[in-house]
């Protein structure tokens, strides 16, 4: 049950709200914590470190290392345990780096909450608000606690994602007192908002105390899972698969040739590192972070990291024309009476309309009132807030001395409730013939590209409270006729993207008019307008097909952009959709990547995954592209952890057999795969092919299994070659053997990396510094180790000079094979080597 308290010290003697003091409210937080769920408090950077450390494979080579140590293998117990710490220490300290950097770039987008302190009216992250704060909210805001309504006026919230009504609920104040039931009408709740009105409340509730803060952590603990989150999860069954039943046999080869239990059980766990690519999640994490900051400096925010690769996967872009193809800076140019001659009175009328509602106001709002800062002198009596449905919004005011209702809105929405309409100062009955003029009038300024209200009146009598009902019998005073600049880099943005693979869809309010003339000026061909009257007659899966071939949808509303939205998602495409309003929130949720737009109200920001700073799609296809940027490093990772390691391992597990001693020793199996772990951090610092930029890129779990299957085998032929020649050429020994391979190990899997991470020439495509240095670095350590004074701890000798003669031709014949295999693999997939 929510905790309930007093409105304490929130209002004076003479009820003026004076809300809390900076002091009172940090009493107050540090009494009742952060406004947020448990779920962000819960863990701390060292219980990760902890749960980095002791994951299966860490707390069996632990365990293995205090076997060793008690059994007098005193070197092995220290180097399995600093091989343990330091891979867990590096991948924590990377990851810990990651996760700071995306709260710090999240920070800049934080949701605030306007509250009253010291007096006066501030914008504070909602994190900080605190029982008693005095609280403002107006249409777009999310509700930031529970709280009760002190003033009101025509107050509507949308309270679904805890009532499940699909319809906004009026809110007004009263005396009741405050109340933790959704019914109450004088309180607001933790994860509403506010679709129209404005209203000043005292907040009684904050964070997991508020009616449904239990409701709302849960829905925030659990994200639905990206394409990117499955992929990761189908690679790790796949690997987790071989790892088991490859350690498995192993395991049972060894024992039944009678070696020692400890020193067999601790081989196999040891091949099972070898073939787990433990670095993964720091190495995406460290990866999709430094895609996040650089797309930071090109003005765009990314509030989930996954969000960078699905950028990268987007084929089909949705999106308003405003703030797209057009800057969305709205200018009143054309003020007509309803013959389409000029007249001020339409704008007159639109100025007391605009000036006096309660909703939020759209560029056409602010474009009427910008060379109007003073309006007209009217007294506002009630409204009829805007709608999707009917497309209009109405304020009855007292004016002139008499109620008057003033309407502005689509034309289409207000055409049938004409009865009458203004000819100078005459008002005439509405005939078919002065409709079909106004309607002209209507379809040239439409034609040219501009966007039209329509502005009417009716004179009311005196009543208590006014009906949509009322809105009928209007008399047509005019129109107002607004242009949108388009943005000088639309075209050229526009046929980068479809270059790029991405097609992108207008769904737009305005008329099919409007739309196509923006859009042939924007250099954006129309295939198909498809009208939401269309869409309401269509069925499912009709619109699965109109949706995959129309490219502009004219007149649609919310609900029906999610249909779109849906449609072409059941297609099979990566959808990214970009939204301001609040009642964009449901697409946003819906599509692959959800897209604030500049400016976006607090609802749109609260449900995209991304959020833009600046306007036009250009920053966007930056985006885009670094997605495609993030995914080609992740994809190097992971081609390099089924290939070579599994190659490696292979080999491992064939002499192991094959062999009268084990091919490697647990302690030189362990530190093999930490040096080529080590040569891998630097692959988030790496350049990417212009081949991955060219298209989508989509998580491909059969490249990752040709890889394995091909060049795998060939990494152990090379393995073998190598015990042939060491065996019956220099006549080795165990210590030469373990020397000559780990050496030839080492050298072939690190370099192979310089071969992989390309789809083209090795030698046409130029390593970032780091990676290269970090390379030919744990090669070099590689070489060093048997020279060493550590050699005899590991068990290592001095190899002949005329072995290296040998491991340089093996190495570069190694590569070669690969490379050819590679340019295999990727003629048969969607990245071609050139």
């Amino acid at each position: 049950m929510p905790v309930i308290i007093a409105d304490i010290d929130a209002a004076s003697q003479d009820g003026t709200l004076l809300g809390l003091t900076t002091q009172e409210a940090a009493q107050r937080l540090n009494q009742f914590g952060l406004n947020e769920s448990a779920s962000k408090q819960g863990k701390t950077p060292w219980l990760d470190q902890v749960l980095l450390l002791f994951n299966p494979l860490s707390v069996v080579l632990l365990v293995a290392a205090a076997i060793s140590l008690t059994i007098g293998e005193r070197f092995d117990a220290i180097l399995i345990t600093a091989i343990v710490l330091i891979g867990g220490g590096i991948d924590f300290a990377q990851t810990y780096h990651a996760r700071i950097t995306i709260e710090r770039l999240r920070a800049t987008v934080a949701a605030t909450a306007t509250a009253k302190r010291d007096g006066t009216w501030r914008e504070i992250p909602r994190s900080q608000i605190v029982p008693g704060d005095v609280i403002r909210l107006s249409a777009g805001d999310l509700v930031p606690a529970d709280a009760r309504l002190a003033q009101s006026r025509d107050l509507a919230l949308l309270q679904a994602m805890l009532t499940g009504e699909s319809t906004s609920v009026e809110k007004r104040a009263t005396s009741d007192a405050a109340s933790s039931s959704a019914d109450a009408v004088n309180m607001i709740f933790l994860g509403t908002s506010v679709v129209s009105g404005t209203g000043t409340a005292i907040v009684t509730a904050t964070g997991r105390s508020t009616a449904f803060g239990d409701i709302v952590a849960h829905l925030a603990a659990k994200p639905p899972e990206t394409a990117f989150d499955l992929g990761i999860k189908r690679f790790s069954y796949m690997i987790a698969r071989i790892v088991f039943v490859m350690v498995l046999l192993v395991l049972a080869a060894n024992l039944a040739m009678h070696r020692p239990p400890i020193e067999s059980l601790l081989f196999a766990v040891a091949l099972a590192v070898g073939l787990t690519p433990e670095f993964l999640p720091m190495i995406t994490s460290v990866t999709l972070s430094r895609g996040a900051v650089a797309m930071a400096r090109k003005h765009v925010v990314v509030k989930h990291l996954p969000a960078i690769q699905n950028l990268g996967s987007i084929d089909v872009l949705c999106s308003d024309k405003t703030g797209t193809l057009t800057a969305g800076t709205m200018s009143l140019v054309v003020s007509a009476s309803p013959d389409g001659t000029a007249s001020s009175a339409p704008q007159d009328l639109a100025l007391i309309n605009s000036s006096l509602q309660a909703g939020i106001r759209s560029p056409l709002d602010k474009a009427i009132l910008a060379g109007n800062p003073t309006p007209p002198t009217a007294t506002k009596i009630d409204e009829l807030p805007f709608d999707f449905q009917r497309r209009r919004l109405s304020v009855i005011v007292d004016h002139a001395g008499q109620r008057t209702l003033i309407c502005k809105g689509s034309p289409e929405g207000i055409f049938p409730l004409l009865t009458s309409f203004t000819s100078g100062d005459k008002v005439l009955a509405m005939t078919a013939e002065a409709l079909s003029r106004a309607k002209a009038y209507y379809t040239a300024q439409s034609t040219l590209g501009y966007r039209v209200l329509a502005v009417a009146t009716r004179t009311l009598p005196v009543q208590p409270q006014y009906k949509l009902a009322d809105e009928s019998v209007l008399t047509l005073n005019g129109f107002l006729s607004f242009a949108d600049t388009i943005l000088p880099d639309a075209a050229e943005t526009i046929a980068r993207l479809q270059g790029d693979g991405v097609s992108i869809k207008i769904l737009t309010g305005d008329n099919e008019l409007v739309a196509a003339h923006i859009c042939a000026q924007a250099g954006l061909p129309v295939a198909e307008i498809v009208l939401g009257t269309e869409l309401e007659l269509m069925s499912d899966n009709a619109l699965t097909q109109v949706a995959e071939r129309a490219n502009v949808f004219a007149r649609v509303s919310p609900p029906q952009k999610l249909r779109i939205l849906t449609a072409l998602r059941r297609r099979g495409h990566t959808v990214g959709f970009m939204g301001d309003g609040i009642n964009d929130a449901p697409s946003l949720h819906a599509a692959d990547v959800g897209i604030a737009a500049p400016g976006a109200v607090d609802v749109a920001q609260d449900a995209a995954d991304v959020v833009l700073l600046q306007p036009g799609l250009a920053v966007l296809h930056e985006g885009i592209l670094e997605g495609r940027r993030a995914f080609g490093n992740v994809m190097k990772y992971l081609l390099m952890g089924t290939s070579s390691n599994f190659g490696n391992v292979l080999s491992m597990a064939v002499a192991a057999v094959a062999l009268p001693f084990l091919p490697m020793l647990p302690a030189q199996v362990l530190l093999n795969n930490f040096l080529y772990d080590l040569s891998q951090l630097t692959i988030p610092t790496d350049r990417v092919d212009a081949e991955y930029f060219s298209k989508p890129q989509k998580w491909d779990i059969a490249i990752i299994r040709r890889f394995m299957v091909l060049v795998g085998p060939i990494s152990s032929i090379f393995d073998f070659l190598t015990f042939y020649v060491l065996l019956h050429f220099f006549r080795a020994g165990p210590a030469e053997f373990h020397t000559g391979w780990f050496v030839e190990s080492l050298a072939t899997q690190t370099l192979v990396l310089l071969v992989i991470r390309t789809v083209r020439s090795p030698f046409r495509s130029r390593p970032s510094t780091g990676l290269l240095l970090s390379v030919i670095f744990i090669v070099a350590v590689g070489f060093w180790l048997p020279y060493s004074r550590f050699a005899a701890d590991l068990a290592f000798t001095r190899l002949p000079l005329t072995y290296f003669a040998f491991l340089a031709a093996a190495t570069v014949s190694y590569l070669l094979c690969v490379e050819l295999a590679k340019r295999y693999i990727m003629s048969t997939s969607n990245v071609s080597a050139k």
